[in-house]
């Protein structure tokens, strides 16, 4: 039915609302063409795989052409059209009726019609905690610091103004950009310069979607600037100039720096105030910043469980890295904050590096003297706050509205008596995931409470309050409650925290980091690696008396992805010839294993443990190791073709995400996908694997191979050694894996290492053995 004959049906309607009255008198007086809005007209991705033609006018009017056969006239089609995708890769954002969606997805050219859905937004000692002290022309790592790259941000925008964004140091734009300074509210083409290359925005997804854009209680701009800091905290932790004396409220202070401060920035504003970023938006990103010419893309951004498949292509995310991946830009992204709970980790495909989140070796230290003389010890970030006077200090159960409700434990709100808890330091304790300490500090505020102890298991991640908080575990919080109970009139002194440096035991694995194996692809370790994540300071907007200073400390999986996307920067400027997959491969076989006391990093959680693959990926992430790797594991754009034909995807369905024809006749098994990693989620007896290595060191070089295998299982491989010379720099060996169990049971983990001595090249191992095909996860 054309757009005519549905006005004509339409108008035709005895009973209809005034909107529709009104469009049809117009039509009917003005003879104008009129599009009727459906209240469930939505925004819809028209995915149709690799590029038709190379000119990018050609694929915007094909894309035209085709909605116009869809919806009947070219009006209709330009007025329903938000975003055409012609650089990276081909389709189209539209708004469309749910049977408008069904019908355009069966033309023959498309790939996959998308819903366009919300994703969420998931330094001075950091770079120093992970052994980048001081940049010296002796070394390979750092000799460049990124010079000649491009690092392109897809976040929040950018705060252009911040130190760590000044361009004096930095070299000439490099000659394969192609990006512009696009224009906005408080953002015009001066605000770029040498460091900020590039700044675009992407709103209309994001508009279509939530049509009270403008009306949230955030500050936010129509343009590349920055409105909530997440985007300027991503951007200056990958590539921010050197910054003395940065700090956060007196806290933390020391010389701030990206991980490559003379790499250009690329900033791509796709996520907005109401903390969401629309697949509409991130598809034109990515297109955007393929066409721009970046180096690397960093994405502090993820889905949610259940994760879609690769080839369905409901994953933006995945489908903008993979034709980034093709085009050699290597992407980074966060693992997500849902830990620690199994199979939480998300941006699970194989072509992204995805990246867990850690601890430093930095903490704040903050005093709680109690009436009795006795100090204790929790953490905060509140300075300026705590009054140096002694105080009251009372139990939340004890002055809870109703004994009987246990929600006022945790100072849920509503619970807590004000005439009891005035003037009052209040003790609450955790019970759940359900209330964190910047919410319980409101509850007391609120009843008008002085200060907050707030006792929980997680120490990762420190919040700031509206009145003075500090975090306790459940150790020290019992501690205080046992004073309280004995003493008559129990009181207490708060005081402002200090920084200190060197006396924690890290890395460990961020509780809230989200944890593997994948639920789509358990045959691909993720993460990949893990970085700082907790207590990151980086630059911020300063829009506010908290952030004047214009640094912040955040904590997420979010901090942990550029540090990353800095040091792959690094990488790619020593070697710019290097794939995507040469990169992940150099950060995952190098990885470290142990902590600054020497012993195996560990994962917070429920308990702690010690870090496996599934919390850590390779381990924790070793800049000046994955500079000179020794051996590579790479992959090429029809290695991940011949990947997706193991998982059962037809030929038609791998043929139009990329460019050529596909026929998957062998289609063997993922675990032979040439990862730096091991990972067998199903093995029943025996199984063969085969990888493939690049010798990326001196030339004439012998590997022999180090075992250690899971418990329970037989690994042998072969051959034990590699010898490479002039003539032979790539050598492939198989390894088997022999199961000595009958039972079902959950993954058990090892390693292969190769070593000639100097280099070590360890590849993480994940066995699960099963006795038959249906199983429940152990």
């Amino acid at each position: 039915m054309d757009s005519d004959t549905r006005r004509n049906r339409m108008c035709g309607q005895k009973n209809y609302s005034l909107v529709v009255l009104a469009l049809c008198l117009l039509q009917h007086y003005l003879h104008v063409s009129v599009t009727f809005v459906n209240a469930t007209s939505e925004v819809h991705i028209v995915y149709l795989g690799e590029k038709k033609y190379d000119d990018p006018a050609l694929t915007k009017k094909f894309h035209h052409k085709m909605l116009t056969t869809l919806l009947g006239s070219k009006e209709d089609a330009y007025r329903s059209i938000i975003y055409s995708y012609n650089y990276g890769f081909s389709g189209f954002a539209a708004r469309l009726t749910q049977s408008q969606a069904e019908e355009i997805a069966e033309f023959p050219e498309v790939v996959q019609v998308i819903p366009n859905r919300v994703h969420k937004l998931h330094t001075t000692r950091s770079w120093d905690f992970i052994g980048i002290h001081k940049y010296s022309s002796d070394n390979l790592l750092t000799k460049s610091m990124g010079k000649g790259t491009i690092i392109g941000v897809i976040d929040s925008g950018v705060w252009p103004e911040s130190e760590s964004f000044n361009d004096d140091a930095m070299g000439p734009i490099p000659s394969h950009w192609k990006g512009i300074c696009q224009q906005g509210e408080f953002f015009n083409s001066t605000n770029c310069n040498k460091k900020i290359i590039g700044a675009r925005w992407f709103r209309k997804g994001a508009k279509n979607q939530f049509q009270n854009l403008n009306k949230t209680n955030n500050v936010d701009f129509l343009s590349p600037r920055d409105g909530i800091g997440h985007g300027t905290h991503t951007a200056s932790t990958a590539a921010g100039y050197f910054v003395k004396n940065a700090n956060y409220r007196g806290l933390a202070s020391g010389l701030a720096r990206g991980g490559a401060p003379l790499a250009h920035l690329a900033i791509y504003k796709a996520c907005w105030a109401f903390e969401g970023c629309t697949d509409a938006d991130l598809l034109k990103a990515f297109d955007k910043a393929i066409h721009d010419g970046v180096d690397i893309i960093s994405l502090s951004v993820g889905n949610e469980i259940p994760l879609f498949s690769y080839v369905d292509q409901r994953d933006s995310i995945a489908i903008g890295s993979f034709h980034a991946m093709t085009k050699g830009i290597t992407v980074v992204c966060s693992a997500g904050n849902d830990g620690p709970i199994s199979q939480t980790i998300v941006n699970t495909a194989p072509w992204l590096i995805t990246v867990a989140a850690t601890t430093i070796d930095r903490a704040f230290p903050t005093a709680i003297t109690l009436g009795n003389n006795q100090t204790l010890w929790g953490q905060s970030i509140d300075v300026g706050k705590y009054n140096p006077e002694f105080a009251s200090i009372t139990y939340s159960e004890r002055i809870a509205i109703d004994p009987t409700d246990d929600s006022a434990k945790d100072c849920q709100p509503g619970s807590l008596n004000a005439t009891l808890a005035s003037g009052k330091i209040v003790l609450c304790f955790s019970k759940s995931d359900q209330q964190d300490i910047e919410s319980a500090a409101t509850t007391v505020k609120d009843v008008g409470g002085v200060g907050l102890i707030f006792a929980q298991f997680r120490d990762d991640g420190l919040s700031s309050c509206d009145i003075p908080c500090i975090s306790v575990d459940y150790e020290v919080g019992t501690q205080i409650l046992s004073y309280i109970r004995r003493a008559r009139h129990s009181i207490a002194k708060l005081s402002d925290p200090k920084t200190t440096v060197g006396k924690w035991v890290s890395p460990r694995v961020a509780s809230f980091s989200a944890r593997g194996p994948s639920s789509m692809t358990p045959e691909v370790l993720k993460p990949d690696i893990a970085a700082p994540g907790v207590d990151i300071i980086a630059a911020f907007r300063p829009l506010d008396t908290e952030h004047r200073s214009g640094y912040a400390l955040l904590s997420g999986t979010s901090m942990a992805c550029p540090h990353v996307a800095g040091i792959a920067a690094l990488i790619k400027s020593a070697h710019p010839n290097w794939s995507p997959a040469a990169i992940k491969s150099a950060l995952v076989t190098t990885a470290s294993q142990t902590g600054t006391d020497g012993t195996s990093i560990s994962a917070e959680g429920l308990t702690r443990k010690e870090a496996d693959p599934f919390d850590m990926g390779g381990g924790h992430v070793d800049p000046n190791k994955a500079i000179d790797p020794g051996l590579i594991f790479d992959t090429s754009t029809k290695d991940y073709i011949q990947f997706l034909c193991s998982l059962g995807y037809t030929n038609a369905s791998i043929t139009r995400l990329t460019k050529n024809t596909i026929n998957c006749l062998t289609k063997g098994h993922g675990m032979n996908f040439n990862l730096p990693s091991i990972t067998i989620p199903n093995l029943k007896r025996a199984t063969t694997v085969s990888r493939t290595v690049t010798n990326v060191g001196q030339i004439n070089s012998k590997y022999t191979v180090l075992v250690q295998a899971p418990s329970g299982i037989k690994m042998t491989v072969e051959p034990q050694s590699l010898s490479f010379n002039i003539t032979s720099q790539i050598l492939s060996f198989k390894v088997t894996f022999f199961s000595t169990e009958r039972v079902n049971g959950g993954y058990k983990f090892g390693s292969l290492t190769w070593t000639d001595g100097e280099h070590i090249v360890r590849s993480p191992v994940a066995i699960r053995v099963i006795g038959f095909e249906s199983y429940v996860y152990v």
